[in-house]
């Protein structure tokens, strides 16, 4: 932290050194400048017996007196004429470059060196009146630069001692500053170190600095959110113990019945096979349950949001509407898709961004928990729409089942929740599922009853009305258009 004002002193020397020599040059360039002119002003132009021009300088008693030398610089000057001819001054003064005679009568100034001693130079290319062809002459005058390297020491003295005290001053005192404003950090530094793992409660903010107050509170946010998350879990693990006790339970008594049967030597076919068809039951469902654990595992993985790709959310419907037929055929289920073609080739499809497993696995959940509640001759109806303004993607299930009452609509997306007064098997982690990937992939959820449509502007009754208002799951995916050359991916691409 005061490596950088360290830094900056030596920087600063050599700025103001730099200053320094420009505020010194001034007033004596000032100087040497007007001496030049005085020079200029004397050339005249004479002609020759043979008709030729010759420029001539004459020196007054006023200008020769200017350039008398004083005690601690010497002045020079020089005169060449219409051809470069030396007219006056002293010879040894170097000649400016041949390229300086643009811009005739401009005053110059720059550095040069006089028998190894260095000199200030003002220079003029001047046309002389009257002159022929316009050849310019040349007038110098030099200066040693003795008084202005002691202007420029005084300036340097002048601003550079101040800084020698106030800068050790200036470290000193931020030093002592970041020495009392970081030992309540560090203070806070040990609290937090010292913690149990356990602890999330929220930091006190009365005793850190107001300048990192808004970082404390940052962080007891987190703490917070972090605190609310770890109990969802607990609370979460304990109920999926639980719901896996139950099964697990009946798998061990009835294994046990058997057992004994055998072992008193009146074992009963019917009897054996009953048990056999018991622990068959609780095998499957403790395995759907920790298939469901799974699929919430996956679904809660954040890093799952790093591989989203276009994928045709009619194509990944109509596989999952072909997957469960069986099952509805079953039941006696109509089971129906309504929406594009997966195979479409319209300008637009119903594209969304998103990890394909994961939305095959929300669908499969809707669908498995229609035809669940959907009694036998029911329907059940999977629609994809779309947008006519190209904004959402609108995935839809539909079944004409008893419906979910208004008061348990928030309810049922929570883990291991059942509807009261329904007499299905399930595990209750079905919709929870759901509602996670659907906040995974930035989507609304809705749910309504499904007994009402909207058909060309009247309300019509259902065709499984008679069965229960039936329920309406509603998801709005933000949409992902692409033209229909453009590569998707399906579920059934991301198995093979």
């Amino acid at each position: 932290m005061l490596a950088p004002l360290l830094l900056l002193w030596p920087m600063s020397v050599v700025l103001t050194w730099l200053v320094a020599q420009g505020i010194a040059n001034k007033p004596f360039d000032r100087q040497l400048g007007e001496l030049t002119r005085l020079l200029s002003q004397q050339i005249t132009l004479q002609v020759q017996g043979d008709g030729t021009q010759r420029a001539t300088f004459s020196l007054t008693r006023g200008t020769a007196d200017l350039l008398q030398t004083d005690e601690t610089d010497t002045l020079y000057y020089q005169v060449l004429g219409l051809r470069g001819e030396f007219l006056s001054g002293d010879r040894n003064l170097p000649v400016p470059p041949d390229e300086d005679r643009s811009n005739l009568g401009q005053l110059r100034f720059r550095d040069d060196t006089i028998g190894g001693e260095p000199v200030r130079i003002a220079y003029q290319w001047i046309a002389v009146p009257g002159a022929a062809g316009g050849t310019p002459a040349l007038v110098q005058a030099a200066e040693t630069l003795g008084k202005r390297s002691r202007l420029a020491t005084e300036i340097i003295k002048g601003v550079m001692l101040p800084q020698f005290v106030i800068l050790p001053l200036a470290v000193l005192l931020v030093w002592l500053a970041l020495v009392r404003g970081i030992a309540p950090l560090n203070e806070l530094q040990q609290r937090i170190r010292h913690r149990e793992s356990h602890d999330l409660s929220p930091i006190d903010e009365r005793e850190v600095p107001e300048e990192v107050s808004p970082l404390v509170r940052a962080i007891n946010d987190l703490l917070t959110r972090l605190d609310r998350s770890i109990s969802t879990q607990k609370h979460f693990l304990a109920d999926a113990a639980h719901q896996l006790k139950t099964p697990l339970a009946g798998l061990r008594t009835q294994a046990e019945l058997a057992q004994r049967e055998i072992d008193a030597g009146q074992s009963d076919p019917q009897s054996l096979k009953k048990s056999l068809q018991q622990i068959a039951r609780s095998s499957q469902r403790a395995a759907r349950m920790v298939n469901q654990l799974l699929a919430m595992a996956r679904a809660e993985d954040a890093s799952q949001a790093q591989t989203h790709q276009p994928v045709n959310l009619a194509r990944v419907a109509t596989e999952v509407v072909h997957d469960f037929v069986p099952r509805a055929l079953e039941k006696r289920i109509d089971l129906g898709y309504e929406g594009p073609g997966a195979n479409t080739r319209s300008e637009a499809r119903p594209i969304v961004q998103g990890q394909p497993v994961l939305l095959r696995e929300l669908l499969r959940n809707l669908v498995d928990n229609a035809l669940q509640y959907t009694p036998e001759g029911g329907t059940v109806t999977v629609r994809v729409v779309d947008d006519p303004f190209g904004q959402v993607v609108v995935l839809q299930v539909e079944d004409s089942g008893p419906g979910i009452a208004p008061a348990e609509r928030d309810k049922v997306f929570q883990p291991f929740y059942r509807a009261l007064g329904t007499n299905v098997d399930g595990s209750g982690l079905g919709l929870a599922i759901v509602k996670e990937i659907a906040q995974q992939h930035r989507a609304e959820i809705a749910l309504e009853d499904a007994n009402l449509r909207l058909r060309s502007g009247t309300l019509t009754e259902h065709a499984g009305a008679a069965f229960g208002p039936g329920a309406r799951f509603t998801v709005r995916f933000p949409a992902a258009y692409t033209t229909a050359d453009s590569p998707t991916t399906s579920s059934a691409d991301e198995h093979r």
